[in-house]
């Protein structure tokens, strides 16, 4: 995946079929679709894939326990078949990960064991394991620092448990190995309409050189997320908010504060939300909030508000307590969440599903949802494309179509860090191999390598140090100090490679510096 070729591929195809707005979860898997049943697709990204929500995830594939307690079951259903899909479509990159809710009043171990038995029901054939009842005993073997203290029982569960960003670039690979044109730094600045106000195609800048492109189609997506807004704001005279953005943050602690390989559940907090403590990448991230705001952004800071919450919720269930001097790296994300009908709903009643607007002028507009579906919400997008008359038939092939770097689960050594690159393990070796210097690790206390952050450059589209330490290797979310540490090894090495001189050189440490500074967590950090 070369963005030199794909903009070639732009300056030479007079008209596509389908253009989608925005590169993340429903942007990149309705590019998928529509490039596999054999549109003519381009994608364009304003900034780099997966930038906002959809590398902001709580890392889990899942069926959503919370939405069965609400009765939503007709969204757990399709979740968990979209998790059993996933599982065998990206196997290098999602995981059955088993759940453990420890309880604190007797017969909370009955409720929750007769209600996930209903949730492995759902699941059919795609289940990833059965739920079970656990004593005291058992659970304390399972979390060995949970909080004994008033501990009575606890279930078992299994879900999935997956890496966000590494899989958009793997849905990004796969778009444009079945022949769509995929495009980072490009933004969309305005439609193009004919003189019936129907949309014809879309202006957009190619932020690296200024190049300014119109680029017709039949057919325009808006899959931009917590930015929906911005672009119905270009298509509509009349204009009303359709989505609202609620923030979800997570802490990332060392895997001392969850030892073994069982994540933590906890189904009630203080607020009555779901707070989940998973393995990740060798760390531990706890989370989420579910907080409205008003406003959306590209670089979310944590409230001073959620961060305290999550500690304490962490706090009374561990054993060992983290506190604030604890965190390795904070990150926010924004969830765009379908705005409701009436002012000042609270979160937990804005609607979780996805849902499709076609505007009067043809622009189709994908609201909600969430990562586990995303294949099921671009089937939706490109179906709804073909009923409005804007595309001719041609069957939905993604159910089982291979993700790319797909392996099955048990062929490969998860212990190994390079797990998550699948079948493309041995082009990375390779260049190790080529290029002995390229062994060399990118920060002594991490796993990551040289020859990651060049393979990054090379073959997944990465431009800039946060492209490379956010999203390819997830150094920023894992340990924000080792990232600002490495920041300039990494912007020599994308220099070198892209032929940048020093003045980029430093102006692009400068960026990543004030970027990252939202990851950490200062005990200076001033209260919201």
């Amino acid at each position: 995946m070369n963005r030199s070729e794909q903009l070639s591929r732009l300056q030479n195809t007079e008209k596509w079929d389908v253009i989608i707005i925005g590169g993340g979860a429903s942007g990149l898997g309705t590019a998928i679709d529509a490039a596999s049943r054999g549109y003519k697709t381009i994608l364009l990204e304003a900034v780099d894939f997966a930038k906002g929500t959809s590398s902001r995830s709580t890392k889990l594939v899942h069926g959503g326990v919370r939405y069965l307690e609400q009765g939503n079951v007709h969204l757990v259903r399709e979740a968990l078949k979209e998790r059993g899909l996933l599982a065998q479509n990206a196997g290098h990159l999602v995981k059955n990960q088993s759940f453990v809710i420890p309880n604190y009043h007797y017969l909370s171990g009955y409720i929750y064991t007769i209600g996930l038995k209903i949730y492995d029901l759902l699941s059919g054939c795609l289940s990833l394991g059965s739920s079970k009842y656990l004593s005291k005993k058992k659970t304390i073997e399972m979390l060995p620092n949970v909080e004994e203290n008033g501990l009575v029982n606890g279930v078992i569960y299994h879900d999935g448990q997956f890496d966000d960003s590494r899989l958009a670039i793997n849905l990004a690979q796969t778009a444009v190995e079945n022949g769509a044109c995929i495009l980072n730094y490009v933004k969309v600045v305005n439609l193009l309409k004919d003189d019936k106000n129907q949309i014809i195609g879309v202006h957009a800048i190619d932020q690296e050189t200024g190049s300014v492109y119109d680029i017709k189609s039949a057919v325009v997506i808006n899959a931009t997320g917590v930015f929906t807004n911005a672009i119905m704001k270009l298509n509509d005279k009349v204009y009303k908010k359709y989505i609202v953005p609620s923030q979800g943050i997570h802490l990332v602690f060392d895997k001392s504060f969850l030892p073994g390989e069982h994540a933590l559940m906890i189904p009630k907090t203080r607020d009555g939300r779901v707070l989940f403590a998973v393995p990740w990448h060798n760390r531990v991230v706890v989370g989420t909030t579910d907080t409205l705001i008003k406003k959306q952004s590209l670089e979310p800071i944590a409230l001073e508000s959620e961060i305290q919450f999550v500690l304490e919720t962490a706090q009374r269930f561990l054993a060992k307590k983290p506190t604030r001097a604890d965190v390795l790296s904070v990150f926010a994300g924004l969830r765009p969440l379908a705005a409701p009908k009436e002012e000042g709903k609270s979160t937990k009643e804005v609607s979780r599903s996805h849902k499709i607007i076609v505007s009067e002028t043809g622009l189709i507009t994908i609201t909600g949802g969430k990562w586990t579906t995303y294949r099921k919400i671009a089937e939706d997008i490109i179906d709804k494309a073909i009923k409005t008359g804007k595309l001719p038939y041609k069957e939905c092939a993604t159910k089982h179509l291979s993700i790319h770097g797909n392996q099955p689960t048990n062929s490969f050594d998860r212990e190994n860090h390079l797990y998550i690159y699948g079948s493309d393990i041995p082009k990375i070796l390779e260049l190790q191999e080529n290029e002995p210097k390229l062994k060399e690790k990118l920060h002594p206390d991490h796993e990551f390598t040289m020859a990651e952050v060049v393979w990054a450059i090379r073959y997944e589209m990465a431009r800039t140090i946060d492209d490379v330490l956010a999203r390819r290797v997830r150094l920023l979310f894992l340990d924000a100090r080792a990232a600002i540490e490495v920041s300039e090894k990494t912007a020599r090495i994308i220099a070198k490679e892209l032929g940048h001189d020093e003045n980029w050189i430093s102006k692009e440490i400068a960026d990543f510096k004030a970027t990252s500074k939202g990851f950490f967590l200062s005990e200076f950090r001033q209260p919201s």
